[in-house]
């Protein structure tokens, strides 16, 4: 497994347009702590789905400020906050695939938290993939942390004394919309807390291009 911050440094040395992507939570803050040192003014992807929790809100605002983020707050164009309801899979595709994957055609390198272990639709991720977007456009995809497990994760942000999400101390393992969060169900799975376990993906991270 190579170094994450080697990943990071060689992929910007070649980077015309980067950006990260972020939902705060402890990779991502990890991945952010990293990345600040190398490329500051990166522009960081938030996308407000309007179902996070509140707690999310506070904090993303609090360490933005903190830390000097260049964040970009993506919004659906036409918001269903009771979509969620009705159609899951569409309420995904509406508050978060649309809206990134508009934004993600001004760059080319896109920056993700993403680790093999967090689920089996991730168990071959690598850390460097192509990603092609509805459109055609090709960007590169980087996942400097795709080898990290979970301990290491939190061992980086002990050691750095990283504040992280309040929603941890509540038993909380895997945070996205607040309708579609609970506790984990299995607690060897992070991310059974999602959606009820019903699914494990938004459509976000869809299969890379050959």
């Amino acid at each position: 497994m190579r170094d994450a911050r080697e990943t990071i440094g060689e992929q910007l040395s070649t980077a015309r347009s980067p950006c990260v992507t972020s939902s705060f939570q402890a990779g991502g803050v990890v991945l952010l702590h990293m990345l600040r040192g190398l490329a500051p003014d990166i522009p960081v992807l938030f996308l407000d789905t309007v179902h996070h929790f509140e707690e999310t809100c506070v904090y993303r605002d609090r360490l933005a400020a903190r830390w000097g983020l260049n964040l970009v707050v993506l919004r659906a164009a036409d918001p269903a906050p009771g979509l969620w309801q009705r159609d899951p899979d569409a309420c995904c595709a509406r508050h978060k695939v649309e809206p990134l994957f508009a934004a993600l055609e001004r760059y080319d390198v896109w920056f993700t938290a993403l680790r093999r272990v967090q689920s089996p639709t991730r168990a071959d991720l690598r850390e460097v993939e192509p990603f092609r977007l509805p459109g055609g456009t090709v960007l590169r995809k980087v996942n400097p942390l795709a080898g990290w497990t979970t301990e290491m994760v939190w061992a980086y942000a002990g050691a750095h004394d990283l504040p992280l999400l309040p929603l941890y101390d509540e038993g909380y393992t895997s945070i996205g919309c607040e309708p579609c969060t609970s506790r984990p169900i299995d607690p060897s799975h992070v991310r059974s807390g999602r959606w009820d376990g019903r699914k494990l993906e938004c459509g976000i991270h869809v299969p890379a291009a050959d």
